[in-house]
């Protein structure tokens, strides 16, 4: 049985020598896992076209199965993303603040990293790449768990990875991963709190309820929340039709593509008829609410809701559609509906986007932008371990800055306390 114990140890002693290593040789580690990568790429293919074809053999969702596939495209992002975090700065030894009090004594506050982190994730092969990534950049090791369905990949990848380290003189036990499914072994993991430091779960709501539950290690929540978007009254119509088009098309199986599309009742004649016609390209089912399917007029593609489907996050070509009377409306809505990820207000009115980015809830908000930007590439961060909606120290894309906690650096001329 794969032995969980002596991987957390080996990372925490991996957590050490890590956490001194210099911005060069973090740098030059990361440059070999990004050519190693590319040197693989056909194998890496190969391979994950097999978990990619086992998985829909098994039955899985087409949204799974989409997470699950690398394409041309992602790779090349994947691989980017690693040389994008080579570029970044070293979060490591930043100095946040700085004082001497009336003793004498001189304060600095400077950010460290955390030790060990535990990712587990489902469904995106990528992910491993990203984590590790971002961890080696801040000094931490870690420890990963993907789903059952990558697991080939995620092998493949992670031995590339330990190959680059390698070279790199680096110890590889600093990125570590669990390649036996057994559930047993999570919940082993979630008890190490000896050697693991911090763990993020990376998946659906039943996976961070699990990990909150039953980890006596701290836990950030990110990525599960329903993602909505309002049309107000005064928006571009045209201009909003394309966004929403984004926000659902793109790339519907992601995490911040829309659930919930809210039209201002004295829009919604003009609007869902345009903004309908072009989703139908895409044979998006619209779940209807509040008299919404009365201005869809032969729209094929639909289906009557209730309060239920406004609580779904679809991560298909799937979505709810309401009408509402106003701002206030739409507020109470997303409060009562679990909108924590990415939402946004379609807007020419300055009162009513600062009003809506003030009340709404979310980890990201938007202002006349599709949903889909929440991203740690995006962002300029590189990659992301997550996207934390939870309301601790990182929120939104969490990447390097906030895989580094701070300790106090306290200086004195042989001082003592009287």
């Amino acid at each position: 049985m794969f032995d969980i114990v002596k991987v957390a140890k080996d990372a925490k002693k991996a957590s050490y020598s890590y956490g001194l290593l210099d911005t060069n040789t973090k740098n030059a580690a990361l440059l070999a896992v990004a050519k190693s990568l590319r040197e693989n790429e056909d194998k890496i293919f190969s391979v994950n076209a097999v978990d990619v074809e086992n998985a829909k053999k098994a039955g899985y969702s087409e949204a799974l199965v989409d997470r699950l596939t690398i394409t041309k495209a992602r790779f090349e992002e994947m691989v980017c993303g690693v040389e994008k975090v080579v570029k970044l700065s070293d979060p490591v030894g930043r100095i946040y603040d700085g004082r001497t009090v009336e003793s004498g004594l001189q304060i600095v506050k400077k950010s460290v990293p955390f030790g060990v982190i535990g990712v587990i994730f489902e469904s995106r092969p990528n992910v491993t790449v990203d984590i590790a990534a971002l961890c080696i950049k801040s000094g931490n090791a870690c420890i990963l768990r993907g789903g059952k369905e990558c697991l080939a990949t995620n092998v493949l990848l992670h031995s590339i990875i330990i190959k680059a380290l390698e070279s790199a003189r680096l110890d590889p036990n600093g990125v570590s991963l669990i390649s036996d499914t057994d559930r047993e072994i999570v919940s082993k993991m979630l008890k190490l709190s000896d050697y693991i430091d911090l763990i993020i779960p990376r998946g659906g709501v039943a996976l961070q309820r699990m990990c909150q539950e039953n980890s006596s290690i701290p836990v950030i929540i990110g990525g599960f929340g329903i993602s909505h978007i309002f049309v107000d009254s005064s928006a571009d119509l045209l201009k909003s039709a394309d966004i929403v088009f984004n926000a659902k098309t793109q790339k519907p199986s992601a995490c911040n593509s829309l659930d919930t599309l809210l039209v201002h009742k004295d829009v919604a004649e003009q609007f869902i008829p345009l903004v309908s016609q072009k989703l139908k390209e895409k044979k998006v089912t619209l779940v209807t609410h509040n008299g919404a399917d009365r201005y869809l007029g032969e729209y094929p593609y639909r289906q009557e809701g209730d309060d239920e489907s406004f609580f779904e996050e679809f991560l298909s070509l799937k979505m709810n559609i309401t009408i509402v009377n106003d701002i206030y409306e739409v507020i109470e809505h997303m409060r009562a509906h679990n909108a924590q990820h990415s939402d946004a207000i379609l807007t020419d009115s300055a009162s009513n986007a600062k009003l809506f980015a003030s009340a709404a809830p979310s980890a990201c908000v938007y202002v006349n932008a599709s949903t889909r930007f929440s991203d740690g590439g995006q962002f300029g961060l590189g990659a992301e371990v997550a996207i934390s909606t939870q309301k601790m120290h990182a929120r939104g894309p969490m990447a390097l800055e906030e895989l580094t906690t701070y300790q106090y650096v306290c200086q004195g001329d042989y001082l003592t306390r009287k």
